[in-house]
């Protein structure tokens, strides 16, 4: 049985008072982290100047990159009694996702039942690492959750706070490198009956400062398993319908296609290829759909390109 989870281009130079002005190339408020010259971060992070002005991230570092999975089955009393039971089917998601991560050259480290503050532990400790002869950072969240929280064991956590441990001015050898972050967990309880589709057959100009400066927020991938204000679907013998989605897709195509292209074809699998079946037990939460939510701040394209020698599994 499926189980939810839980205007036209100003070009003179904007100022605070001027918030909805793009201006030109501006020293005055671009995002920086510390307002510094990021030389000295893109040497932390292995990067040549090249390299950082480049359209497309540079993925042949000695190492891929380490990958935190955190899976969170089991809750405590405090938090079943709220609801929040146990997650049949994550195990599968984990595991997969920790196949296909190998499959692509990641270190990937996997936690399972974590407090709130045991997962900040992880990621900081994450954060704190040298990344700079690593291509990029992977972390898949697999628990409950509600909107702008994920859930330890024991209670939830901001996943905004998450996020803040890995920019460029708390993770400096990530920076200019992207962060990846697969997020599978409620955002709401609303569900999403879906509706009906009518079908019918029918036939760059060069940087003028000498320093590089880029938004300490930039270059992160978030996908939720779903949008904000509703129940994200598991299966509790295959996993949750995202996760089945994404793992397929990080092994048909995950060497090849630009991570955009790729997560907008995991999006169409849940769309088209999943819906709930759960009559006659809860015909209210019968033949509902989900779709998932991408968003991106990342600057270049991602191409997980193989490495020299990548691990084989068996599929």
């Amino acid at each position: 049985m499926i189980d939810p989870e839980d205007k036209p281009v100003d070009h003179e130079e904007a100022t605070v008072d001027d918030p909805d002005a793009l201006g030109t190339r501006s020293k005055m408020i671009w995002p920086t982290i510390s307002e510094k010259n990021l030389d000295s971060s893109i040497s932390k992070s292995g990067q040549t100047r090249e390299e950082a002005l480049s359209d497309r991230y540079k993925m042949d570092y000695p190492k891929r990159g380490k990958a935190i999975i955190i899976n969170n089955k089991n809750f405590d009393f405090f938090m079943e009694a709220k609801g929040y039971k146990t997650r049949h089917g994550t195990d599968e998601d984990a595991c997969s996702m920790k196949e296909r991560l190998q499959y692509l050259g990641f270190d990937v480290e996997m936690h399972r039942n974590k407090t709130c503050a045991q997962m900040m532990d992880i990621l900081k400790q994450a954060a704190k690492f040298d990344h700079s002869d690593a291509d990029c950072f992977v972390c898949v969240l697999l628990s409950h959750g509600e909107e702008g929280v994920i859930f330890g064991v024991d209670g939830s956590l901001e996943i905004r706070n998450i996020f803040n441990l890995f920019n460029g001015e708390n993770c400096r050898t990530l920076v200019g490198k992207p962060k990846l972050f697969f997020i599978q967990a409620c955002r709401g309880c609303n569900l999403d009956k879906g509706v009906s589709v009518n079908v019918a057959d029918g036939s760059t100009t060069p940087l003028e400062e000498d320093e590089i400066r880029i938004p300490s927020e930039a270059d992160f991938l978030v996908a939720y398993s779903t949008v904000p204000g509703y129940y994200s679907w598991r299966n509790s013998q295959k996993g949750s319908w995202f996760i089945q989605a994404l793992q397929f897709m990080l092994l048909k195509q995950g060497t090849s296609m630009e991570i955009m292209k790729l997560m907008t074809k995991v999006n169409k699998i849940v769309v088209q290829d999943f819906e709930s079946n759960t009559f006659p037990s809860l015909p209210s939460m019968h033949q509902m759909k989900q779709t998932a939510c991408i968003c991106s701040m990342l600057t270049k394209d991602l191409i997980f390109t193989p490495k020299e020698c990548p691990m084989e599994i068996d599929t």
